[in-house]
């Protein structure tokens, strides 16, 4: 199964974005470069959306996968929550006219500064994830006179079989309160004169492909909202968080609905809010990354495809052996295929962007990596201090830079020498 989909597919042999070549944007534009398709943003946080729509929910989209302001400006126009985990995001949320009463601050090590910053704006919800932060929120909101709305995050101990480092939702996991404690950090918080607990929250993990651990998470979570609800917690929101897989190579993950359908069978008769946290799900196969190949270098029995773009741009390869496809922005008829490891110009032997790949390519061809919409750009860096990428969204025939390309001068205009 392939991460194409009706936003990136091929028309006439040239790979659109929408309806744009991306051979076109390539030219104009230069690479490495992000390339986003609006609609796919729209369509996949729809799909989530209208999947819940016969229970009240609220769809907070998971800042930390694509943080562009335009991105969440698309989002909040449709009516998206976020959830974030640092003032920064919730200063981009504002930035893009997104509703702060929508917004649920997750992480588990908030500063004060952040904390109060969120309570002035008037967000909805922290998720608590330390039973020392029950002590901070509680004493930022004395200081500025104020209730803050609180939810702890609970950790199920459910296995999310997925990468070890995308896992949240186990004992070794540094996210969340253990699920034995929870009930203590909630009579503690009941305790406090400047805090509410609205709601309870979990999130065992990212690109989960299989529903069962989240049918084992949903059952531990809502035998304990039935314990908090016995001590005189009044459960408004239950927060399930994100999680949900999307299609890489070959994998199955479960539709919106399904998923929906699992929870919403799993809830029925309640009369709580469900929030959900998803990222990856919406972001992921809504952008690509653009690349060429600048040489072609063969050591014997291994072919080396060395394009313009690398792990400083698109980490996820290097950093926990994701696999995303590489495909040409023009498909040639007839032409033997080699199989390459694709690498950048960085000096790590980590650089790559794929491995064993079978490609009929030429030195000046593009490139594009598919599926790269989520923890692409955001987790870019300026290693070997190499300007970071063009970010460009399509819209039907239209062609927007939404983030410039890095200058030197942008690079180092923070920096200075001294005397």
């Amino acid at each position: 199964m392939s991460a194409l989909n009706s936003f990136f597919y091929y028309r006439d042999n040239q790979l659109m974005a929408e309806n744009v070549t991306l051979e076109s944007i390539a030219k104009q534009y230069g690479t490495p470069s992000y390339v986003y398709s609006r609609a796919a943003f729209e369509q996949h946080w729809k799909d989530l959306d209208q999947a819940f729509a016969s229970h009240p929910h609220l769809i907070c989209y998971a800042v930390k996968a694509n943080s562009n302001i335009a991105v969440l400006n698309v989002l909040a126009k449709l009516g998206s929550g976020f959830d974030i985990v640092s003032q920064g995001e919730l200063e981009r949320v504002l930035l893009a006219q997104g509703d702060p009463s929508n917004v649920v601050f997750s992480g588990l090590g908030k500063q004060a500064q952040e904390i109060k910053r969120a309570l002035e704006v008037g967000i909805r919800c922290f998720n608590i994830e330390s039973e020392s932060e029950v002590d901070l929120i509680n004493q930022c909101a004395i200081e500025m006179n104020c209730v803050a709305p609180v939810s702890v995050r609970v950790n199920p101990d459910v296995d999310p079989k997925t990468h070890p480092y995308i896992s949240t939702g186990l004992k070794e996991n540094k996210f969340g309160l253990p699920f034995e404690s929870a009930l203590s950090v909630y009579q503690k918080i009941l305790q406090c004169s400047n805090l509410k607990a609205i709601g309870v929250d979990c999130h065992i993990g990212s690109q989960l492909t299989q529903l069962e651990p989240f049918q084992d998470a949903l059952n531990r979570m809502l035998g304990l909202v039935n314990e908090l609800l016995a001590i005189g917690v009044n459960i408004e929101h239950f927060d399930f968080g994100g999680g949900l897989g999307v299609c890489y190579q070959n994998e199955t993950a479960p539709s919106a609905n399904e998923y929906a359908q699992m929870i919403l069978d799993k809830v029925k008769g309640r009369d709580f809010e469900i929030v959900l946290e998803p990222g990856r799900s919406i972001a992921a196969n809504a952008g690509v990354f653009l690349t060429q190949v600048q040489f072609l270098k063969d050591n014997g029995d291994k072919h080396f495809a060395v394009v313009d773009g690398a792990m400083n741009d698109l980490i996820r390869p290097s950093l926990y052996s994701a696999w995303q496809d590489i495909i040409p922005l023009t498909k040639e008829n007839n032409t033997n295929s080699i199989e390459y490891d694709v690498v950048g110009p960085v000096c790590e032997s980590g650089d790559f962007l794929g491995k064993n790949r079978e490609l009929a390519i030429q030195s000046g061809d593009y490139l594009a990596v598919l599926s790269a919409g989520a923890y692409g750009f955001a987790m870019s860096s300026n290693y070997n201090s190499r300007n970071r990428p063009i970010e460009i969204m399509v819209d039907g025939e239209q062609v927007h830079v939404i983030r410039k390309r890095e200058s030197y001068a942008d690079q180092f205009a923070l920096e200075s020498i001294i005397n």
